[in-house]
């Protein structure tokens, strides 16, 4: 009997507990997770090229209300990784909208191989849907083809968060994706959404006809104003004295880019609105992300996001850090000034939306695309060894001979090599009658002997999965799409780069699977998510199922990443304010 009773008295005791757990779980669940409406507007923001540590290093320096904000009231991922091994920007973009691996959405590269045209394919391009001009039209005046291709979400072949959020509320839900470049705002407003992007052209936001027929009249007014012409004749001055910066006494270095004589030292002039490179120039400053402020702002009010009880969505990406880290490097002070005006743009973007929808009914996310290495001249300034890699070499090798011996032809083995892949001339080797597996395994074999190559995987080898199961080689595999990747994926050794950036001169270049290209943050804040810093390894295909759990849609349909517990366990007592 008393044994009984004890049984009895330890059973009521952990249901007490469990009753307890229960209870506490379910009080620390957000508003909209806890029977309540779901947020009224997701905010998700993506820093292009804003590795992990950088908000950090310069936070003493930056005022309240932006990343000040986020460390204050957020939960703050600070060991978050992409998990992919081409670390490019429409990489990253899409895997943050889709929770899926490159090897599911597609997106394995900025720029690959078109089997079937024998033609490059650049990211999200698509010639069906042509660029419209401010009247309606299409755009037919662009200097080069490939900028009146058109650009459509055609070639992500998952569903993004947003897409599911339109099926979710069957279409009801608003949804856009705002940014400098295509490729930041076409995968975040998915298939359903409607993307818009600055064009460089003509100091205009632009869409395709994928989303519009005609501008909205909004669109249209803003346009008008030509906030990028009042530029003109001026220059990116510095936000501060010179003397309260990091790097204030680093400011010309010989491994910086000059382009189009912007110079090394500021003031960095624009030049005239009519020259040829000015709209370039203000997007290699701060100005970049302004202008995309001043848009997103717009679009918020006269389309009255997060006003008509069902939750709608806004992704921003903002681009200027990654051109002034390609021109200049993260450790410069062009970055140090650009991320304390960055810090200023969030403090205005967070307030708007607070006056305008109340951070208390808003999700935001705020994430990066993809890291940044450091200079070579900075690293070997510091003594630690760094260099520039240069394919255009690669022809002078022994390799060359090698691959001639084994079999009877070298050079014409190869199509064409678009970092990271090296695709093979498939007609050679048909009509030489080679094995391609074995092409493929002695091609990389011979690329590893490359000064400056750190690993050559054979695509074939991932397909058959002959390959052990390493951390660098799983980045590889979740890079691999038959349908797309090459042949060959080349990964330089650490500290070695490519010094160009889509065929200008850059003093750095991102796209490893090494720890700077992949840390990136992850920060959660709104609604009754209170401050917390988390440290457990996360990754990037973590935040599009986190984003479903929180408003209760289903995951994309390429996820792989899981919904992260301290952003669906975490609120407080009252939200906090931003004053305007």
């Amino acid at each position: 009997m008393k044994n009984r009773s004890l049984k009895i008295l330890g059973f009521a005791a952990c249901a007490a507990v469990l009753s307890a757990n229960i209870a506490r779980a379910a009080d620390a669940l957000p508003a909209w997770n806890d029977g309540g409406p779901p947020p009224k507007l997701v905010l998700q923001i993506t820093v292009d090229q804003l590795r992990g540590d950088l908000p950090g290093r310069y936070l003493a320096s930056m005022g309240d209300g932006g990343f000040r904000y986020l460390i204050q009231h957020g939960v703050w991922y600070a060991n978050a990784h992409h998990a992919h091994a081409n670390t490019e920007t429409v990489v990253g973009h899409t895997t943050l909208a889709t929770g899926a691996h490159p090897a599911a959405h597609g997106m394995v590269a900025n720029t690959w191989l078109d089997r079937k045209t024998g033609k490059l394919a650049h990211h999200i391009e698509d010639n069906r849907y042509p660029i419209l001009t401010a009247g309606g039209g299409v755009d037919k005046s662009a200097q080069k083809p490939a900028a009146a291709d058109g650009r459509s979400p055609a070639a992500i072949v998952v569903s993004t968060f947003s897409d599911e959020l339109a099926v979710h509320y069957g279409g009801r839900s608003k949804i856009f994706g705002v940014s400098v470049k295509d490729r930041g705002a076409v995968p975040l407003a998915g298939h359903a959404g409607k993307a818009l992007w600055f064009s460089k052209r003509t100091g205009d936001f632009v869409s395709s006809t994928f989303y519009y027929d005609r501008y909205p009249a909004w669109v249209n007014d803003w346009n008008s104003k030509k906030l990028a012409a009042q530029y003109s004749g001026k220059s990116w001055e510095l936000l501060n004295d010179k003397s309260t910066y990091l790097f204030g006494a680093a400011d010309d270095q010989s491994w910086e880019t000059d382009f189009a004589g912007y110079g090394r030292v500021f003031p960095h002039p624009f030049g005239k609105a009519d020259s040829k490179n000015y709209n370039t120039l203000l997007t290699i400053s701060p100005v970049g992300d302004e202008l995309t402020l001043d848009f997103a702002k717009t679009l918020i009010e006269r389309e009255e996001l997060g006003k008509r009880g069902i939750p709608d969505y806004l992704s921003i990406s903002f681009s200027s850090t990654d051109y002034v880290g390609h021109v200049f490097g993260p450790s410069s002070l062009e970055m140090e000034d650009n991320l304390l005006r960055l810090d200023r743009t969030l403090a205005d973007l967070f307030a708007y939306v607070d006056r305008q929808v109340g951070l208390k009914n808003t999700l935001i996310v705020l994430a990066g695309d993809h890291g940044s290495p450091e200079a070579p001249g900075y690293l070997n300034a510091l003594g630690i060894e760094a260099r520039y890699v240069m394919p255009e070499k690669w022809d002078q090798e022994p390799a060359i001979t090698a691959l001639k011996k084994k079999f009877g032809v070298a050079k014409e083995l190869i199509k064409t090599y678009e970092h990271p892949y090296v695709y093979l001339n498939y007609d050679v080797i048909r009509d030489k009658r080679l094995n391609q597996a074995e092409v493929e395994r002695a091609v990389a074999e011979e690329l590893m002997k490359f000064d400056g190559i750190a690993v050559a995987i054979s695509s074939m080898a991932l397909r058959q999965g002959n390959l052990p199961s390493t951390p660098l080689i799983d980045t590889i595999l979740r890079n691999y799409n038959p349908q797309r990747s090459g042949d060959i994926f080349v990964v330089f050794a650490p500290h070695s780069f490519l010094n160009d950036e889509d065929g200008l001169p850059s003093s750095v270049t991102h796209g490893s699977p090494w720890r700077y290209d992949t840390y990136v943050p992850v920060v959660f804040a709104g609604g009754s998510l209170s401050a917390r810093r988390v440290y457990r390894e996360i990754q990037t295909v973590d935040v599009a199922p986190t984003l479903a759990a929180a408003v209760g849609v289903k995951p994309p349909s390429g996820a792989r990443g899981a919904p992260l517990i301290e952003v669906l366990q975490s609120r407080q007592t009252s939200s906090p304010k931003i004053n305007p």
